[in-house]
């Protein structure tokens, strides 16, 4: 019992983070938010394109290169992140852990270039 205690800030930071962004998310946006709808912001939008007209029962879609564009940020940006803890503990690793960061380097910039070879990075 006397170890859950300790644990008793990080449960009351929990609940009060959770607890904004409830707060803000729901209550806020809807007390105060503006409830003008109009057309245009009903419709689709698709990074500045005009939407095509489709045949009915068709509902738009976007074109695949835009989930790849988000799928390979998150996967490098979730590599990159890894480095963090690294970084605090460096010193502590050693060699051990230069030559493991090293190797996780590597391989973070073969995928980058792997996927910059295949065309993954084009926009067009």
């Amino acid at each position: 019992m006397t170890m859950l205690i300790e644990y008793l800030p990080i449960l009351i930071l929990l609940v009060v983070a959770g607890g904004f962004v409830v707060t803000s998310a729901t209550v806020v946006t809807d007390s105060f938010g503006p409830r003008r709808f109009n057309r245009a912001k009903l419709a689709e939008y698709e990074c500045g394109i005009e939407p095509t007209p489709l045949p009915a029962g068709v509902h738009g879609r976007f074109p695949i290169k835009y989930y790849i564009t988000a799928m390979l940020f998150i996967v490098f940006d979730v590599e990159i992140i890894f480095l963090y803890p690294w970084a605090q503990s460096a010193e502590s690793l050693a060699i051990f852990g230069l030559v493991e960061i090293a190797l996780f380097i590597v391989t973070v910039f073969a995928a980058y270039a792997y996927v910059w070879r295949r065309g993954g990075l084009d926009w067009d």
